[in-house]
C-alpha cells in the first residue's frame, strides 16, 4: 500500500488554494498520510496501525462499526439498528421503547436482510477500467456505449475476484470521479445478531430539536454481534475498550465508510446542485415528512409504524438544510471558487491552448442535467446527487421491482446486464429479496401514493410518462388498489417468483407487480437518457478533471468519498463561531439538568431510574475535529494506541457543508464515548456478560 507523504510545493499550494487544515481529508487506507497525521497529532503510528485498523472496522447496512471483542462483537449507533429493532419488534414487545437486554447470546436476534463487511484488499484496477472505455481500436466511446462498457468490465473484475464465493463480496471502487479505481475484496457476514440497544429514547433525547446540533445528551449506541456457521465469529483482530474521561486536546482517528461527497464538483456542478437537486428533494422530503407525521397522529399503531422512518426523513431534511446554507454562503463558496481558480491558472500553465478543456465540457452538460435530473430522480433513483425516494422508500414497490428488473436482466449474459443485477452482486440481492420484515399497508399506500401524486406534480399531468403510470386512476386510488391488492409481502410469494423468471413475472396478477412491468418502458428510457446525456460525458470529463488534478498537485490529495472505507483524524475540542459556542464535552449531569419531561427532553425510563448510579461528571458526548459526512454515522473513535473511546453518531448543521468542502471552524464530529455506553450497561441495563467480553470489571 502506497503512502501520500511528501509535503511537496504543489501540497502546499493546494492547501493554501482551498484553506485546508491538518485534520482535512477523508482518506482510503492504501494513501493514508502518515508522516502528515503524526506531524499533526504528535503520535506515531504506522503501516501495522492501519492494518489493525482497517481489520477492525465493519460497514454495517448504510452505516459503519467497529470490531470489539475476540468473539464478533461490534459497536455501532443505535440508529443504525433501529431498522433490526423495528423489523423484530412488534406493538406488543417493542424493543424500541423497553430497549433489547439479551442476557444470553442465545437470546440475541438476527437482524433480518442484515450483513456485516470487513475490508480485507485493495487492489488497482485502474488500467483495465480506463482502457474498458475505448472501442475495438482505440477509440474513445461515448453515451451508453461506455457507461455499460465500464460496468460490464467492473462486473468481470469483480467476479474474477470473488467467483462464486458466499463470505466474501468484491465491488471496483470508482475514486476521483475515475481517475482511479480499486478493486476493494471484503469478508462478508450474512448472520448479524442485535446484541445490546439502550431505550429509543435514550439514545434519541432531544429529538429532532437536538439533531445536527451540540451539546447533545444521547447514548446513540447499539452493540450486534457477527455469526459464521451459527456460532460467534472469530475475530482477533479488534479495538481494546478504553472507558476512560477522554481528555479536551486528545488526539484520535475516525475510520468508517462515509457516504458521497462532493468536493471535486466544478463550480458550475455545484450551482446545479444548489439550484436544482437541493430544492427538490427539500420540498419533497417536508411533504412526505408531513403525511407520515399525520398518519402517526391517527392511532398508537400507526405512531409505532411510523416513528423510525419519520426520524429518517426528519434526518434527510435537517442535513439537506446544512448543506444549502452551505452553497448560499458567501465567505464559503469564495472559499471554493478560489480552489478552483488556483486549479485552473495550473491547467492553463500546463495547456498552452489556453482551453477550458474538462471545466467546459461540464458547464456544457449542466442545462441537461437540470432538465433531466427530475424524471430521473422520481423515476428511477440512484443518481449521486439526490436523495428523492422512488416511491416514497416503499419496501413493496422496491420488492417488486427488483422481482422485475432480475427476471427482465438475468437470461442476459452478466456483462450485459444493468449492473446491479451482474453475477457478482446477485447473491447480495437475493439477500434483501426473501429477508423476512415487518410490512405495514397502510403506511405503504401513504408512501406509494405521496410518490405518485409528487411524480404527476412535479413532471406534470400530460407528460406521457405520467399517464403510463396512472392510466385513468387518481394516485390515491392507485395506491390503494396496488397495496391492498399485492401479495409481495409474503417471503414465499417473493421466492416463487424469483425462481419462476420472466415467466412467473409476466404471468403474475399481483397488483403490483403488473404496475412495475408497465412502468418499465418509460422509467428504463428515463435511465438511458440519463446515461447517455449526463453521466457518461460527465464520466468522461471527470476523469479528463482527475487527470489534470494528478498532474497539478498529485495524488496526495484526498478523493471524494465513496461510502468505502476512510480514515480521518483531528482532536477533541469544542468551538467558538458565530452559531457555535461550546466546549468539548457534555455529561450525565448536563442531562438531568436539560430534561423538562416535555418532550422530547424526556428521559427514558430505565436511564433516569438509574439516575442515582451515574456519576454526574461522567462524559455522555464530546465534540472531535475530523472531517466525516453521512455515512461515517457508527464510525470507531480511537486513539493512536488502537483503543475505542468512542463512536460518531452526529454532526452539527453547518457541518453539513463537508459535503462540498472542508472547514475546520465549524466542523465538528459528535461522539457518544465508551464511558457513557460502559455507564449504560453497568448501571442502567444490567448488561455484566457484555462487560466482561469487554474487559470492564
Amino acid at each position: 500500500m502506497r503512502h501520500a507523504l511528501a509535503a511537496s510545493a504543489a501540497v502546499l499550494a493546494f492547501a493554501a488554494a482551498t484553506s485546508a487544515r491538518a485534520e482535512e481529508g477523508m482518506w482510503t487506507f492504501d494513501n493514508f498520510p502518515i508522516a502528515r497525521a503524526n506531524q499533526t497529532l504528535g503520535v506515531n503510528i504506522d503501516q501495522a496501525f492501519l492494518d489493525r485498523v482497517r481489520l477492525s472496522s465493519v460497514k454495517f447496512g448504510g452505516c459503519s462499526a467497529g470490531l470489539i471483542s475476540a468473539e464478533g462483537l461490534v459497536m455501532t449507533n443505535n440508529h443504525c439498528v433501529a431498522t433490526c429493532v423495528a423489523n423484530l419488534s412488534t406493538q406488543e414487545t417493542n424493543y424500541a421503547e423497553t430497549g433489547f437486554t439479551p442476557r444470553t447470546r442465545e437470546e440475541e436476534r438476527k437482524c433480518p436482510g442484515g450483513s456485516a463487511e470487513i475490508l480485507t484488499g485493495i487492489e488497482d484496477v485502474t488500467e483495465r477500467m480506463h482502457k474498458a472505455g475505448e472501442g475495438p481500436n482505440g477509440e474513445e466511446l461515448a453515451g451508453v456505449a461506455f457507461t455499460r462498457a465500464r460496468d460490464a468490465e467492473a462486473s468481470r473484475i469483480e467476479s474474477e475476484a470473488c467467483g462464486d464465493a458466499t463470505d466474501k463480496r468484491c465491488q471496483v471502487v470508482s475514486l476521483y470521479r475515475g481517475g482511479q479505481f480499486k478493486l476493494y475484496t471484503y469478508k462478508k457476514y450474512s448472520d448479524v445478531r442485535l446484541a445490546w440497544a439502550p431505550e429509543d429514547r435514550a439514545a434519541t433525547f432531544g429529538g429532532d430539536l437536538d439533531n445536527f446540533s451540540f451539546p447533545r445528551f444521547a447514548i446513540d449506541a447499539a452493540f450486534i454481534r457477527l455469526y459464521e456457521n451459527g456460532v460467534p465469529a472469530v475475530t482477533p483482530t479488534h479495538f481494546t475498550w478504553k472507558a476512560d474521561k477522554p481528555v479536551e486536546g486528545q488526539p484520535v482517528f475516525v475510520s468508517g465508510s462515509p457516504g458521497a461527497t462532493q468536493r471535486l464538483l466544478t463550480m458550475d456542478q455545484l450551482a446545479s446542485v444548489r439550484d436544482v437537486v437541493l430544492p427538490m428533494d427539500q420540498l419533497i422530503a417536508s411533504e412526505l415528512r408531513g403525511r407520515l407525521i399525520r398518519y402517526s397522529e391517527e392511532g398508537e399503531r400507526q405512531a409505532f409504524e411510523a416513528m423510525d422512518p419519520i426520524v429518517s426523513l426528519e434526518n434527510t431534511y435537517k442535513r439537506g438544510l446544512g448543506r444549502m446554507r452551505a452553497l448560499t454562503d458567501p465567505g464559503f463558496m469564495q472559499m471554493k471558487a478560489g480552489a478552483e481558480a488556483d486549479f485552473l491558472q495550473r491547467y492553463a500553465a500546463a495547456n498552452a491552448s489556453g482551453a477550458t478543456g474538462p471545466w467546459g465540457d461540464l458547464t456544457t452538460l449542466q442545462p441537461t442535467l437540470r432538465e433531466l435530473y427530475p424524471a430521473m430522480a422520481l423515476l428511477e433513483g440512484g443518481t449521486s446527487l439526490g436523495t428523492t425516494p422512488v416511491a416514497g422508500g416503499s419496501q413493496l414497490f422496491s420488492w417488486a421491482r427488483t422481482l422485475v428488473r432480475a427476471a427482465q436482466e438475468r437470461p442476459k449474459a452478466s456483462a450485459d446486464r444493468l449492473p446491479e443485477y451482474a453475477d457478482s452482486r446477485l447473491a447480495a440481492v437475493q439477500t434483501g429479496l426473501f429477508a423476512e420484515r415487518p410490512v405495514y399497508p397502510q403506511l405503504e399506500q401513504v408512501r406509494v401514493e405521496w410518490w405518485l401524486s409528487k411524480t404527476r406534480e412535479w413532471l406534470t399531468v400530460d407528460d406521457p410518462r405520467v399517464r403510463t403510470l396512472l392510466g385513468n386512476e387518481s394516485p390515491e386510488g392507485l395506491s390503494a388498489r396496488m397495496i391492498e391488492g399485492t401479495r409481495l409481502a409474503d417471503p414465499a410469494v417473493r421466492r416463487a417468483l424469483w425462481e419462476g423468471g420472466l415467466a412467473a413475472i409476466e404471468a403474475s396478477d399481483d397488483p403490483l407487480i403488473q404496475f412495475v412491468l408497465k412502468m418499465q418502458e418509460p422509467s428504463r428510457a428515463v435511465r438511458t437518457e440519463w446515461e447517455e446525456k449526463v453521466q457518461a460525458p460527465t464520466d468522461r470529463a471527470s476523469e479528463a478533471l482527475a487527470a489534470a488534478r494528478f498532474a497539478a498537485y498529485g495524488d496526495s490529495v484526498y478523493p471524494d468519498a465513496t461510502g468505502t472505507l476512510r480514515l480521518t483524524y483531528g482532536k477533541v475540542e469544542g468551538t467558538d463561531v458565530p452559531g457555535q459556542r461550546w466546549g468539548a464535552f457534555t455529561t450525565f449531569g448536563g442531562l438531568w439538568d436539560r430534561a423538562t419531561g416535555a418532550q422530547p427532553f424526556v428521559v427514558a425510563p430505565k436511564l433516569l431510574a438509574a439516575k442515582d448510579r451515574i456519576p454526574a461528571d461522567t462524559v455522555l458526548n464530546m465534540a472531535v475535529s475530523s472531517d466525516t459526512i453521512g455515512g461515517s454515522s457508527g464510525s470507531p473513535v480511537i486513539t493512536a494506541q488502537g483503543e475505542i473511546v468512542g463512536a460518531n453518531f452526529d454532526s452539527t448543521v453547518l457541518t453539513q457543508r463537508n459535503a462540498y468542502g472542508y472547514d475546520r471552524n465549524v466542523n465538528r464530529s459528535v461522539i457518544v464515548t465508551t464511558g457513557a455506553v460502559t455507564a449504560a450497561l453497568r448501571d442502567v441495563y444490567g448488561m455484566t456478560g457484555l462487560l466482561a467480553e469487554l474487559g470492564v470489571r
